[in-house]
């Protein structure tokens, strides 16, 4: 299974999502040592693969897995998919409970220390539920596809949607949800309308926070979002 985790800690879950302990282990990213042009990027946690394509899945707790074991997260078992087919790609779950996208821009280039081949993107959802302003989440976004285009040019960038409740008002519920598209057909990305789609909302298949999905909620992610991976990769 060509499957890796950066194991990151030291750093305070943020926000909504990340109210509890997480299940899975972490280690603080300053520890971890550059690697050569061979090896698996920057604190990757499973021994060298001979994948020849690199699919690095970037965004908060809900990609980190925040709540179920990593192998049930919705990164791992879109990994187990690609490996099945026999694809060639190394998979990369770089999710960080609690990140910001202000987070996200800080640590994007320390992730891209090595090129990669698609950089699946998911941020912004603690933005919005902390009432953050959007032009704060436009540019923080805009920073981190600039850097993954200077540092990968040939990615293929997929920037998954995200939506919020309208707790802070109709109005930025609104814009919040249009923002993805925005950004998407600024920078002709692909999109992956809402991430949660059939998922959030139902306390089926949410954890108790009602944020966060089941094992069963991420098993619906991992098909929509392969719906969207799949013609890129294949």
């Amino acid at each position: 299974m060509n499957f890796f985790r950066f194991p990151l800690a030291g750093l305070l879950a943020l926000s909504a999502c990340n109210s509890g302990p997480a299940t899975h282990k972490t280690a603080d990213k300053t520890t971890a040592s550059a690697a050569a042009p061979a090896a698996p990027l920057p604190g990757a946690t499973a021994s060298a693969t001979t994948a020849s394509k690199r699919l690095l899945f970037f965004g908060n707790s809900l990609t980190a897995g925040y709540g179920v074991e990593p192998e049930q997260a919705f990164p791992a078992l879109v990994g187990h998919k690609i490996d099945s087919l026999k694809l060639g790609y190394e998979v990369i779950n770089a999710g960080l409970s609690g990140e910001t996208t202000a987070g996200g821009r800080s640590r994007v280039g320390w992730i891209l220390r090595q090129p990669v081949d698609v950089f699946v993107l998911e941020l912004g959802g603690n933005d919005g539920l902390r009432g953050l302003p959007l032009t704060a989440t436009r540019q923080n976004l805009q920073g981190i596809i600039d850097t993954v285009r200077r540092r990968s040019p040939h990615a293929q960038i997929v920037l998954a949607g995200m939506q919020i409740p309208p707790n802070l008002g109709q109005a930025y519920a609104r814009d919040f949800k249009a923002l993805y598209q925005e950004m998407a057909t600024k920078n002709h990305l692909v999109l992956i309308p809402f991430l949660l789609a059939g998922v959030g909302g139902d306390r089926t298949l949410n954890q108790a926070d009602g944020i966060h999905p089941t094992p069963a909620g991420h098993r619906i992610v991992a098909r929509t979002v392969w719906a969207v991976l799949q013609p890129l990769i294949q």
